[in-house]
């Protein structure tokens, strides 16, 4: 097998045929991933109306501390590192909570926001 750093040219083409069956599963998980995470945005979007409906605070720490430990757990069942895993979860938690910040402000002004 022949590699090169200049591009493909050198490369044996099992080995491009390779990457490219590897790269088309990268790319099926990434859209799997962005639609699951929208699918979470949508009930994250409900709970932030519930919450703003019954005047309840946007942020839960109990609530997202349980959710880190959980996902911990999970991640290192799934041999991935619990701190990337926590670290992406406490990325999504704080875009959470801007949205219910934002749902929050615009129940209190009477607006209504557009989807998300």
């Amino acid at each position: 097998m022949t590699t090169s750093n200049t591009g493909s040219g050198d490369v044996d083409p099992a080995v491009l045929a390779e990457l490219s069956r590897l790269r088309d599963s990268i790319d099926n998980i990434d859209a799997a991933v962005v639609h699951m995470l929208a699918e979470r945005f949508k009930a994250t979007q409900q709970v932030g109306h519930l919450k703003a409906r019954h005047q309840l605070p946007p942020a839960d720490p109990a609530r997202e501390a349980r959710q880190i430990e959980r996902l911990r757990t999970l991640a290192e069942n799934a041999k991935l590192d619990p701190a990337f895993a926590e670290k992406f979860l406490n990325f999504i938690i704080a875009e959470v909570i801007r949205h219910h910040e934002r749902i929050a402000e615009d129940t209190v002004n009477g607006s209504t926001p557009l989807a998300d």
